[in-house]
C-alpha cells in the first residue's frame, strides 16, 4: 500500500500556482463546474485558507489554496508578502503542483522562480500553458521555443496548452495529474533498482576520481513524494553530476517515471576491508 501517512487515502492534494491573471481561478472554476473562487486573483483579497473537495473520473481531489504570487505594488506590499509565503506554503502542503503559465506573455523571471520552488520543493508537476486558443500558429511556435529555453529543467513534466476559459485541454490535464501522483508514489522493488543500477555502470562507468574509482553496489529507494533512491557503494564522494544525471534517466526510463522529480543519494560503505579487486 502507498504510504501516505497524515492524509486521506488516495486522495490528491493538488495546487495550482502562477503569477497573477494567467488563469487559475478559471482553470479552478472549470474543474469544480462552478463559480467558487471568484476574486482569485484580484490584488487584496487572500482570505483565509480555502481547501475544495473535488472529484473527478473516481478520482478524489483536495484543491489547496494558492494565493497569486504577485509582483510588488506599493499599496499592497504587506499582503504581498503574505501572499507569497501563502502560495510557497501550499506548494510545500501538496502532492501535484499545476504550474499555469500564460501563452499570451513571454515566461518572466517569476515563472522559472515558482518553477524552482515547485522542484526544490520535491512536488510532483504538471505545466499548464493557458490562453492557447487566442494564438495563432508563429505565437505558437515562439512559446514552446521559449518555455524549452527557460524552463528546460522541468523536462520531466507533461506539458499541457489548454484554455480554461473555452475549457479545452482541462481533462488531459487531469489526467496528467493523476500520472504525475503515481510517479510521486510509486514503489522502486529494491532487485529492480540494483539491476538498472547495475545496468547503467555496464553502459558507461563513473570516470575514476583520483586513485580508486567509484564502485555503485546496489540502490534501494529512500522514500516518497519525490521518490528517492539510496546507491550504496564505495569511493561514491567525487561522482559528478553529470553522472547523477545519466543515473536519473536510466532509472526513469525502467520506472516510467514522469511528472515527478527524482532525488539520488549516494552512500559511501565505510568499511576497510571492502578494498576493490579491480
Amino acid at each position: 500500500e502507498r504510504d501516505e501517512a497524515a492524509q486521506d487515502e488516495g486522495v490528491i492534494r493538488l495546487a495550482v500556482a502562477g503569477r497573477p491573471n494567467v488563469g487559475k481561478s478559471t482553470l479552478i472554476n472549470t474543474w469544480l463546474g462552478e463559480e467558487r473562487l471568484v476574486a482569485f486573483d484580484m490584488p487584496g483579497t487572500t482570505r483565509d485558507a480555502i481547501a475544495v473537495d473535488f472529484e473527478r473520473n473516481v478520482q478524489k481531489f483536495k484543491l489547496i489554496d494558492t494565493a497569486g504570487l504577485r509582483r510588488k505594488g506599493r499599496v499592497f506590499e504587506a499582503i504581498e508578502k503574505f501572499s507569497v509565503v501563502k502560495t510557497l506554503q501550499s506548494i510545500a502542503d501538496a502532492n501535484v503542483v499545476v504550474l499555469l503559465l500564460d501563452a499570451q506573455q513571454d515566461i518572466s523571471d517569476q515563472d522559472a522562480h515558482i518553477a524552482g520552488f515547485i522542484v526544490e520543493s520535491g512536488r510532483a508537476l504538471v505545466v499548464g500553458v493557458n490562453k492557447w486558443d487566442g494564438l495563432t500558429g508563429h505565437a505558437r511556435d515562439r512559446i514552446k521555443h521559449d518555455l524549452e529555453r527557460k524552463l528546460q529543467f522541468l523536462s520531466f513534466a507533461n506539458v499541457h496548452y489548454v484554455s480554461a476559459k473555452e475549457k479545452t485541454g482541462i481533462g488531459a490535464l487531469l489526467k496528467s495529474v493523476d500520472a504525475a501522483y503515481a510517479a510521486a508514489m510509486v514503489k522502486l522493488p529494491t532487485p529492480k533498482l540494483t539491476r538498472v543500477l547495475q545496468e547503467a555502470v555496464e553502459f558507461q562507468q563513473p570516470r575514476r576520481a583520483g586513485v580508486s574509482r567509484p564502485k555503485l553496489r546496489y540502490a534501494h529507494q529512500g522514500g516518497s513524494n519525490p521518490p528517492i533512491v539510496v546507491i550504496h557503494g564505495n569511493a561514491l564522494s567525487n561522482i559528478p553530476d553529470t553522472y547523477r544525471r545519466f543515473l536519473e534517466g536510466r532509472f526513469r526510463e525502467a520506472f516510467q517515471l514522469k511528472g515527478t522529480p527524482l532525488r539520488i543519494e549516494f552512500r559511501t560503505n565505510k568499511n576497510p576491508y571492502a578494498q576493490s579487486n579491480e
